[in-house]
């Protein structure tokens, strides 16, 4: 009776580890298993954004599922704190990161990335009222500065001289950002070109922002972060991705969503 007992916890044990006792099934079979793809996103246009019909549409959102059409899988797009991103994705809370995702050594160092696929920089959101006043990062002195928090956005402010100096408040979003800014509540916002570009010139609610020419930071690229060991799972995205360039796919989303000049992969 022991020993079945025993072998009956252990049974329990392993299918608590997803794939039994040889190990935690992981990486692209864990994927197939479960039948689709938990990503992680924010609502950030033109990449994952609510339509007026309460649709998610965007660059990424199609891009996305295109993707796990040629993996056999469906797409889950989940809404996170960009903040816990990587603490999401290590809890397995999510398989990836896909929303605008920018690439640097301090992530490289903690996860794996797919080919990167978008160029990005940070840029700074002012009022059109204020367009005399702040002119150059100089004049900034003194200005309450937002950026959507743990955003690279908020790594500009904190990093350079003159604005790590001003007030600043983190925001749940980028888009909430340029909120605050058109509220007042905020003077300066630091956030995606890419959003930026999307927003102030193509949405009339924030007709009366603008980006400050001639002020642009840390040139950047964009591609999908993933666990450390999903090298599996990694190759089959970047074949995916190299099919959808080779059939003009990838091209006709850029185009689609206005990024175009930013696509890296033609």
């Amino acid at each position: 009776m022991k020993k079945r007992l025993a072998a009956l916890l252990t049974a329990v044990l392993c299918l608590s580890v997803f794939a039994g006792c040889g190990g935690a099934k992981e990486d692209l079979a864990y994927i197939k298993d479960n039948g689709e793809m938990v990503m992680g996103i924010t609502l950030f246009e033109p990449m994952n954004y609510y339509d007026e019909d309460g649709t998610l549409i965007g660059f990424e959102t199609e891009f996305a599922t295109a993707v796990c059409e040629k993996l056999g899988v469906e797409p889950k797009f989940q809404v996170i704190d960009w903040e816990q991103k990587e603490n999401e994705l290590n809890s397995k809370a999510i398989d990836c990161i896909w929303n605008g995702f920018t690439v640097n050594d301090e992530r490289r160092a903690a996860m794996a990335f797919s080919t990167s696929y978008v160029r990005n920089r940070q840029v700074t959101i002012i009022r059109k009222a204020d367009a005399e006043k702040y002119v150059d990062v100089a004049s900034m002195a003194g200005a309450n500065m937002i950026a959507e928090n743990g955003s690279a956005g908020q790594e500009v402010i904190q990093n350079d001289a003159v604005l790590s100096q001003n007030k600043f408040v983190a925001a749940a979003a980028q888009k909430d950002a340029l909120l605050e800014v058109k509220a007042g509540t905020s003077d300066i916002a630091v956030l995606d070109y890419i959003m930026a570009n999307a927003v102030v010139n193509n949405d009339s609610d924030f007709s009366d922002l603008m980006i400050v020419d001639g002020i642009e930071f840390a040139p950047e690229e964009y591609a999908i972060g993933f666990r450390m060991n999903d090298t599996e799972l990694v190759a089959a995205i970047n074949k995916a991705i190299d099919e959808l360039v080779a059939d003009g796919a990838m091209a006709a989303l850029a185009e689609k969503y206005g990024l175009t000049e930013s696509l890296i992969l033609k």
